[in-house]
């Protein structure tokens, strides 16, 4: 028979942020003993009830730093007190999952509502009136058109990812859904009267690894001034986790996958994610990998709902060690043991990067990421570099060789014009040395059983290095 006495210490460096005893012990329970730099800002401020942007790297903790304070102060029996809107499904189920973790010593409850599940098993857990809904924007709106569920009793409304939920796939979707609540601003009103009275009755905390200056400025249209915006240290400097060490290959399409099969050989992850641009790319591949005797499964938006969970608990469970995956995984992915991200396809916004790195390194692990680029796609990764604010160095994998282009190569070549045959565009990788410049070396020595190119004097503004890669594949039984 268990007492006190059993639980583990309580972390007193959250209490002293002010956090309620039954959400300290379950923090003890999660073994969480120090909080992280966004924790530290943001608990405090948000349980003085002011309005928040804030950002810091992914991977971080600022789900708990925006569920603490909302469990703390939410009131049991009143139903809907807080709405929190992520961009994906996946992301959904995850914070519901962390908010429940948190507030397992509490009577306040959590439900996650999302598409690809039929509306009527969401109903069933809706008729308690749980004090807490995360949801996407789609479903949401559904809920709220079928009277299903109301905003007459929000007291927090956050937006996580707050930089994909004000982009422009979802902004009509997140003003339909503000303008429904009580007090907050619609886009381009800054009438008095909207920030009187009626917006004292909620808060409003708005996060992300990155926020640009225009989504900042569209994120206070819908929040009270003064607006508190928190930076972790580092987050706008470099938003990708220190502890990651991030790679590029330089190679042409046609070879991308015998790459990636030297890769995976060489490094055998113990988790890994490699990222698909489509769909129907993240498919074939799963489809070839597999043929060839790597365990893997993937994930994207035409599975099922069913199925993608049952994806995601396998590779939770270490049934399989290889996810292929669309871009819907970058921001819905917490899993501690990830060990290597794999831009099979390099994205073309670079925020993407940011979060598909993300999910490895998680709260002070290490991790690996590697991004292949094509010759042609140079300034994508100069894009990159630029956003997080260093240099990705360029590797190898020890006995790749690059084929030439193959006869039955199906890619359209560029269109020529009417003044004649199309130029080849010279790339980062092609450009000739300016006069006086140093040739890069041919061989450099190991770092970590990486070998890494050194550095080269080129004109364009990043440089790089190359790994050996290799995988034997481990069924996890």
């Amino acid at each position: 028979m268990s007492d006190k006495t059993d639980h583990p210490p309580v972390p007193d460096a959250f209490a002293a942020l002010g956090v309620r005893p039954s959400i300290l012990r379950a923090l003890a329970d999660a073994s969480f003993v120090t909080p992280s730099d966004i924790q530290s800002m943001l608990i405090p401020k948000a349980l003085a009830g002011l309005d928040i942007l804030g950002q810091a790297r992914t991977g971080t903790g600022k789900t708990a730093a925006f569920a603490i304070p909302i469990l703390q102060q939410a009131v049991r029996g009143l139903a809907t007190q807080a709405i929190i809107l992520v961009p994906t499904r996946e992301l959904a189920v995850q914070v519901d999952a962390e908010i429940q973790r948190l507030g397992q010593h509490t009577p306040i409850r959590s439900v996650p509502v999302y598409g690809g599940q039929k509306i009527v098993a969401q109903m069933k857990f809706l008729r308690n009136d749980p004090e807490i809904i995360v949801g996407t924007p789609g479903r949401v709106i559904d809920l709220l058109d079928r009277r299903i569920i109301g905003f007459q009793n929000i007291r927090f409304v956050v937006l996580d990812e707050v930089d994909r939920m004000l982009d422009i796939g979802f902004r009509d979707d997140i003003r339909n859904i503000l303008s429904r609540i009580k007090g907050i601003r619609g886009a381009g009103d800054n009438t008095a009267a909207d920030k009187g009275a009626a917006g004292a009755q909620h808060q409003t905390m708005f996060v992300s690894a990155t926020i640009s200056a225009e989504i900042d400025r569209l994120a206070r249209q819908y929040m009270r001034e003064p607006v508190e915006k928190l930076i972790a240290p580092g987050s706008d400097e470099k938003p990708t986790v220190a502890e990651v060490e991030q790679f590029y290959f330089s190679v042409q399409p046609w070879d991308k996958y015998h790459l990636l099969r030297m890769l995976l050989e060489r490094e055998n992850p113990d988790l890994a994610i490699v990222f698909c641009r489509t769909k129907r790319g993240a498919e074939k591949l799963a489809k070839k990998l597999h043929a060839d005797g790597i365990e893997c499964r993937e994930i994207h938006g035409n599975l099922a709902q069913n199925k993608r969970e049952r994806v995601m608990k396998n590779f939770r469970s270490g049934r399989f060690d290889v996810l292929i995956a669309t871009d819907l995984a970058s921001r819905g992915i917490d899993v501690a043991d990830i060990s290597h991200i794999i831009n099979y396809d390099i994205p073309e916004d670079p925020e993407v990067y940011v979060h598909r790195v993300g999910r490895t390194a998680r709260m002070g692990a290490a991790g690996k990421a590697f991004t292949f680029v094509a010759k042609d796609q140079g300034n994508e990764l100069t894009r990159v570099e630029e956003l997080i604010n260093m240099v990705i160095q360029q590797a190898t994998v020890e006995g790749f060789v690059a084929r030439p282009t193959p006869s039955d190569w199906t890619d359209a070549p560029p269109m020529a014009d009417a003044s004649g045959p199309a130029k080849p565009v010279l790339s980062r990788f092609e450009r000739p040395y300016g006069a006086g410049a140093a040739a890069p070396q041919t061989s450099a020595g190991p770092v970590d059983g990486v070998a890494v190119a050194p550095p080269v004097t080129l004109p364009p503004r990043t440089i790089g290095s190359k790994i050996p890669i290799n995988r034997r594949h481990k069924r996890r039984r």
